[in-house]
C-alpha cells in the first residue's frame, strides 16, 4: 500500500494500497469522530446460508464500502473489522452475521491492522502516523498515541506481545511499542538492523506477531515476500529461512498457533502454511490454503478451528457501493 490516496480502482503495488482519495469522500458510512453504536446493513441472505456443520457461519456481509483490512476475535463470538474508508469498527457476530457500528471513526481516519486484548481494549494500526485504542465493549476511544509523522509513514499492522503492543511501520525500518491498558507511557521505536534492508517506495514491513518462545517478534516483509525474526531487545532482525518455498510475496497478516505460522498472502488468494523451528529461524512450507471464496484477503483472525478473513477487494473498485465480505476456513 502506498499512503497517498488511491481514487482509482487501478490495481497498486502491495497491501492496503487504497486508502480512498475520491472513493473515501463520496463514501456514505462517514460518521462523527464520536463512538456511536449504530446498527449496520444485516448480511445477505445468501451470507446467512453459508454456515457450518454445527451452524457458524463460514461467511458474512460487512456493510457496503466498508472497505476492511483488519479482523481481530477475542474470546467470544465476536469480529471487529476495521474500515478504510473512515477509521471506523464494525462487530460482528459470528452466530448469525449481525454487525454492529462499535466505533464510528471520522473524517481522515484509517482502520487497519487489529488486536483484541483480555482486558476488551482493541489496539487499531490507524495507518497516518497513529495507533489508536478502543474499548471493543463501549466504543469508547481510550487513547490516540502519536507514532511518528504522517508524512512517509505507514503504521500497518500490531501484535500483542509482553506489556506492549507492537506495531509496524510499512515505509521505514522501525517497530514501535506503546503500553498495553488504560495508561499513557513512553512509546518505545525499535529501530530494525542486523539482515533488515528497507526497500523505497514499497510496502516493507507488513505483517507481525511473536516467536512462540516469546522473546522476539516475526515480521513479514511484503516486497519482496521475506520472514524476519526481531530481538525484542536490539532490534537486531535476522532474515528466516525458508524451506519449501522461495518466498512469501505479498505477505500480508500473519497469525501463529504454536510453532505453525499462517501467512496471508493476499493478491495471490492463498495462505501459507510454515512449521518454525525451535529458533523461529527455520520455517518449512506444510500446506497452502485456498478459497474461491478469497477476493484479495489481508488479515487472519483465529476462533475455534477456522481462521476468519476479511477480503479487501484491491482489484476491484473501492467505491462505496463495493460489496465486501469475510470468510472462514478450517485450520
Amino acid at each position: 500500500m502506498t499512503p497517498a490516496p488511491t481514487p482509482t480502482p487501478a490495481p497498486t503495488p502491495s497491501r492496503r494500497t487504497v486508502l480512498g482519495g475520491a472513493a473515501l469522500a463520496a463514501l456514505t458510512l462517514t460518521a462523527a469522530a464520536a463512538p456511536a453504536a449504530t446498527a449496520a446493513p444485516s448480511p445477505s441472505d445468501a451470507a446467512k446460508s453459508r454456515t457450518g456443520e454445527a451452524g457458524w457461519l463460514t461467511e458474512y456481509s460487512l456493510p457496503d464500502g466498508w472497505l476492511p483490512e483488519g479482523i481481530a476475535i477475542g474470546g467470544k463470538p465476536y469480529a471487529y473489522q476495521g474500515s478504510r474508508a473512515n477509521g471506523g469498527i464494525l462487530r460482528t457476530d459470528l452466530r448469525t452475521g449481525e454487525g454492529t457500528v462499535l466505533y464510528a471513526g471520522g473524517t481522515g481516519q484509517v482502520s487497519v491492522g487489529l488486536k483484541l486484548d483480555h482486558d476488551g481494549l482493541l489496539y487499531v494500526a490507524g495507518s497516518t502516523g497513529v495507533a489508536r485504542v478502543v474499548d471493543s465493549r463501549t466504543g469508547e476511544l481510550v487513547t490516540t498515541h502519536q507514532l511518528t509523522p504522517a508524512a512517509g509513514h505507514f503504521i500497518n499492522d500490531v501484535t500483542l506481545l509482553g506489556d506492549r503492543a507492537w506495531f509496524t511501520d510499512s515505509r521505514a525500518a522501525v517497530l514501535y511499542g506503546v503500553p498495553r491498558g488504560r495508561a499513557d507511557g513512553e512509546i518505545r521505536a525499535l529501530p530494525l538492523t542486523g539482515d533488515w534492508v528497507q526497500l523505497p517506495d514499497v510496502n516493507n514491513a507488513n505483517g507481525i506477531v511473536g516467536t512462540p518462545d516469546g522473546r522476539g517478534l516475526i515480521v513479514v516483509k511484503s516486497t519482496p515476500g521475506e520472514l524476519y525474526n526481531v530481538n525484542l531487545r536490539t532490534g537486531h532482525a535476522t532474515r528466516i529461512t525458508l524451506v519449501g518455498a522461495s518466498d512469501v510475496v505479498n505477505g500480508d497478516g500473519l497469525y501463529r498457533i504454536g510453532r505453525t505460522l499462517y501467512v496471508v498472502q493476499n493478491r495471490l488468494n492463498l495462505i501459507s502454511v510454515w512449521s518454525l523451528d525451535r529458533t523461529a529461524t527455520t520455517a518449512t512450507l506444510t500446506r497452502t490454503i485456498t478459497d474461491p471464496r478469497f477476493d484479495v484477503p489481508t488479515t487472519a483472525a483465529r476462533y475455534g478451528d477456522r481462521l476468519y478473513l476479511v477480503n479487501a477487494r484491491f482489484t476491484s473498485p473501492q467505491l462505496p457501493e463495493t460489496t465486501f465480505t469475510a470468510v472462514a476456513v478450517s485450520i
